[in-house]
């Protein structure tokens, strides 16, 4: 049994930004920090005060922590970049909102004060002397503390105050991680309700010393526990009243909190089996369980609910088949051929999940170089006559402007060309889509087809594979690359433009050329001859793509079962050692791919690789301090060599993003292996000691915790069947009033009929089955120890406000 916590974070966008460049404007962008710790940031949009983003984001964490802030930044190529205002989320608020919380905030002043991080390892006691009783304060360590100077570090000391009377430690310089273990003793009066206050600061020669956090306690509490030691979370100084809330502007969110307690494997194996069998009974005619769970699921967590579904199936190897019992459900209650698949009903979910979990790679091959090519040319291109705006085009010849006919006709080239290199790799991927989905389609064209068989609907086969091949697949992926991982940044306003262009052009395609199409847009009529031309094309690919056997199916999954597909791969730059001191060390740019079995590199893409460390052998993967190698974005990976022995290879990344998903993908690929560590050090060991604690012993266990926990969710994660199981349990007891309710209808309509009805009889069976699983897995819940999330040792003791 193990606590999941999980985080579904979408940043929409941004309103009534402050200018912070000169011309009068912003180039905004979103960082998020996790208790400090920046997870995300998204792409810049340029020049606006009103930013729109639409970015998702899932983030797996331990289920400690403790809040969720979003930092906007104005981004300058030449200096610092500002920080605009922030919002910030704690925990307890999230947990207040089940549904999450969704809506704008006010940004508010970022105050150093507090901007704090980091705990502090206290032992604090009660003890009896001949005058009377003590208290005593035992400052040992601190960890993670925010670094205030310009060398990455801090200098920092801790000031303790009770009763009037203030002690300090002495100053550990340049040290994020200071250790002092030093001791004070304050007279300790019975009842008095002055508190002790232990404050961390950072040591200032010239300016004023900066602050960095601080933990107040109840001795009262005290005066019971006797004594109390353990970390204790740093807390900002909040004394001062808050400037100028909503005159930064506001940002619009969507946070959802997730905290689920997932059982072992064996509870849910009754729930899986009974969703198999159903699934399992529909390709000899349709289940029952499956159109219930659709009926009764309410319209807005049906994506949910059908990814879950999706993920489950795919684990158990039904995929295909819980994919063509949906089918079967659609056709089954539609009569006219223009309306299939076109509502969000649980088979178009589900089919739009699928094709990201099992065809993001395929996606990536087709569409990559054409959407990188637009982002190239960075052509100005436009075919609404009422949108052309000749200013932006330039001149051509001799300070000749063009003309609007110019514009449109070099337009309809641009795009003709992209429309006709699309089509041409998607002709060309026929044996580059996978198996599985290849299967999937051939399933969904012969149903169409055997659903209308004449002649009028010769098209119809086709236009229900491109209805999510083309329209909720690529076209999407066409017009927001960013969302997709086919591009880091957004695009601009003219790439945007073109990429809408384009995926109109493909959605014309997808359509098949209807007149409908042609109607709606009569402006798109220069490209006609290439759409035209495309159709062809595309049922062409479509006839090839669905002409898969099962033979052949099963062995193309049988060569792919054999290989070790990368979890992740792309440049990144490895450490070397060249001598002594850190100006005799750099950095080496290499390919590295990353699999379920071992972390490998080589100098391109396409050059022999080399393992440079076995999966089975890691024990962390973390950030590294970025004063460690005077570089950003570095991680270190710690693992043991063949003998044995305890290695570490330090990694540079070109982006916060890139760190934070090589990392999520070392810790997700090796979160099962034995001896992971739970500590370990943020700096490198040069010379003689650690440059993050300045210990001297290399063998020091570490003075950071690791967080092998704090993953992001991708695309092409590992399946969890046991997360996903769960899922399914939980959104089924939201709904077990209504399950209930419909049990009795059938029973009724049971009872009523003089001669009993199959299908109804199956239905009330197998949902009087489902009702007994669920209780037993609620039975299950209740038994196992369940309740708030681990809490932080400071339990005894009552933190003051």
């Amino acid at each position: 049994m193990a606590k999941r916590s999980s985080l579904s974070i979408r940043i929409v966008e941004g309103k009534n930004l402050p200018a912070k460049d000169i011309s009068g404007s912003s180039d905004p962008y979103c960082i998020v920090k996790v208790d400090n710790e920046p997870i995300i940031r998204t792409a810049t949009v340029w020049k606006t005060l009103c930013p729109f983003w639409g970015e998702e984001y899932q983030v797996h964490l331990p289920p400690t922590f403790h809040a969720v802030a979003f930092y906007v930044m104005d981004e300058d190529a030449l200096s610092r970049d500002d920080v605009i205002g922030k919002v910030c989320l704690t925990r307890d608020t999230l947990a207040a909102h089940p549904k999450g919380f969704s809506g704008w905030a006010h940004l508010t002043e970022v105050d150093p004060d507090e901007e704090v991080q980091g705990e502090i390892h206290l032992r604090l006691e009660v003890v009896a002397r001949p005058r009377g009783r003590r208290l005593r304060c035992s400052v040992l360590e601190a960890r993670d503390l925010a670094p205030k100077d310009r060398n990455g570090a801090s200098d920092p000391f801790v000031r303790v105050r009770y009763n009037g009377r203030t002690q300090e430690t002495s100053i550990v310089k340049k040290s994020c991680y200071p250790r002092w273990n030093e001791t004070f003793e304050f007279e300790l009066e019975e009842g008095t309700a002055e508190a002790l206050c232990v404050e961390a600061w950072d040591w200032d020669l010239v300016s004023r010393n900066d602050f960095l956090g601080k933990v107040v306690f109840n001795v009262q509490s005290l005066w019971a526990a006797q004594q109390e030691e353990g970390w204790f979370r740093l807390q900002p100084d909040q004394s001062k009243s808050r400037r100028g809330e909503g005159s930064l502007g506001s940002l619009q969110l969507e946070v959802r909190l997730r905290d689920e307690t997932v059982l072992p494997s064996g509870c849910y194996q009754p729930l899986v089996q009974l969703l198999c069998r159903e699934v399992k009974l529909g390709a000899q005619g349709p289940g029952q369980l499956i159109p219930l769970i659709e009926e009764t699921t309410s319209t807005e967590c049906r994506q949910d609910v059908a990814t879950n579904l999706l993920k489950l199936f795919l684990g158990q190897g039904l995929a295909k088949d819980f994919l063509d019992l949906l089918f079967q459900l659609e056709l089954g209650r539609t009569s006219e051929a223009n309306t299939l698949f076109r509502s969000n009903s649980l088979a178009s979910k589900s089919m739009e999940s699928f094709l990201k979990v099992a065809g993001m790679r395929y996606l990536h091959g087709v569409l990559g170089p054409i959407i990188d090519r637009v982002f190239e040319e960075k052509k100005y291109v436009e075919l609404d006559p009422s949108k052309v705006e000749v200013k932006d085009v330039g001149c051509s010849g001799l300070h000749r402007p063009q003309t609007e006919a110019e514009v449109l006709e070099q337009s309809a080239q641009t795009l003709r060309s992209h429309l006709g290199a699309l089509l041409s790799s998607l002709s060309r991927s026929v044996r580059a889509c996978p198996a599985v989905v290849r299967a999937t389609f051939r399933q969904l064209f012969r149903r169409v087809r055997e659903r209308f068989p004449s002649a009028q609907h010769e098209n119809v086969p086709f236009i229900a594979v491109t209805s999510f091949l083309c329209l909720r697949f690529f076209s999407p992926a066409i017009m927001a690359p960013k969302l997709f991982h086919l591009r880091e940044r957004h695009a601009d306003a003219r790439t945007s433009r073109t990429l809408l262009l384009l995926a109109k052009a493909v959605q014309n395609v997808g359509n098949m050329d209807t007149p409908a199409s042609r109607a709606k847009e009569a402006w798109m009529e220069p490209l006609q001859p290439t759409v035209r031309q495309g159709v062809a094309q595309l049922k062409d690919f479509i006839t090839k793509l669905v002409d898969i056997e099962e033979k052949e199916e099963l062995d193309l999954q049988r060569a792919l079962s054999l290989q070790a597909p990368p979890v992740k791969e792309g440049p990144l730059f490895i450490h070397r050692t060249k001598g002594k001191g850190p100006l005799m060390s750099s950095f080496k740019k290499l390919h590295f791919s990353l699999t379920t079995e071992a972390l490998s590199f080589a100098k391109t893409p396409n050059s022999k690789k080399s393992a440079l460390i076995k999966l089975a052998n890691v024990r962390a993967a973390e950030k590294v301090a970025e004063k460690s190698f005077g570089s950003s974005h570095v991680m270190q990976v710690i693992y043991e060599d063949d003998a044995g022995k305890p290695q570490t290879v330090y990694l540079q990344c070109k982006c916060v993003n890139e760190l934070n998903q090589w990392l999520s993908a070392l810790r997700k690929v090796s979160i099962s292996n034995p001896g992971l560590l739970g500590s370990y050090h943020p700096g490198v060991f040069r010379g003689d000691k650690w440059s993050c604690c300045h210990q001297k012993d290399k063998s020091d266990l570490g003075c950071d915790k690791t967080r092998s926990r704090v993953t992001l969710q991708e695309w092409n994660d590992p399946l969890d069947h046991d997360l996903e199981a769960q899922l399914i349990y939980r959104h089924l007891l939201g709904m077990e009033a209504a399950l209930r309710e419909k049990r009795r209808e059938l029973s009724a309509g049971t009872e009523a009929g003089s001669v009993p009805t199959g299908p109804g009889e199956a239905a009330e069976d197998a949902l009087a089955q489902l009702l007994r699983v669920l209780r037993d897995l609620r039975e299950a819940h209740r038994s196992s120890p369940t309740g708030s999330p681990p809490s932080e040792p400071n339990r005894l003791l009552a933190l003051q406000t």
